[in-house]
């Protein structure tokens, strides 16, 4: 719904929760998640590899980190059409942002559009997973300064 890239990880989640806010249900809010996986980039087979994989996740998850502390970028896939969904929303509130934002930020939009309440256990998990990856790769930009 926005087209432009929000400024900081704050306003970005700001913005998700303004989206879910317009669904009356969860039924409109997994479809909606499922679109935005949709528009994911591709992702080549290549990087499919057991390195890039987050592990926690049922479904496929890859992961994969480019730039450094002061600009960190992330491509992600699943096999999973709400999980593509999950990633869509951890990519914008944490992807092309500097390392210290990434370690700083709380995922606050989790619980403020009731994702908590409605992902199963197993994807809870895999969500969780992805964001310990994800910020562990973004500490290790910030010790190497």
């Amino acid at each position: 719904m926005t087209t432009a890239r929000e400024a900081t990880a704050a306003e970005a989640q700001a913005a998700i929760a303004e989206e879910f806010a317009f669904f009356g249900d969860w039924t409109e809010r997994y479809q909606y998640l499922i679109d935005l996986g949709r528009q994911l980039p591709v992702f080549p087979d290549e990087r499919k590899t057991e390195e890039n994989r987050v592990h926690g996740c049922q479904s496929m998850v890859w992961l994969v980190p480019s730039g450094d502390a002061s600009s960190m970028h992330f491509d992600a896939a699943s096999d999973s059409a709400i999980v593509s969904g999950l990633i869509a929303l951890v990519l914008r509130v944490y992807s092309d942002r500097s390392a210290r934002e990434i370690v700083e930020t709380e995922p606050t939009y989790i619980e403020q559009i009731g994702l908590a309440k409605h992902l199963s256990p197993t994807r809870s998990n895999g969500l969780a997973a992805m964001l310990v990856k994800l910020k562990a790769y973004a500490a290790e930009a910030l010790a190497k300064g």
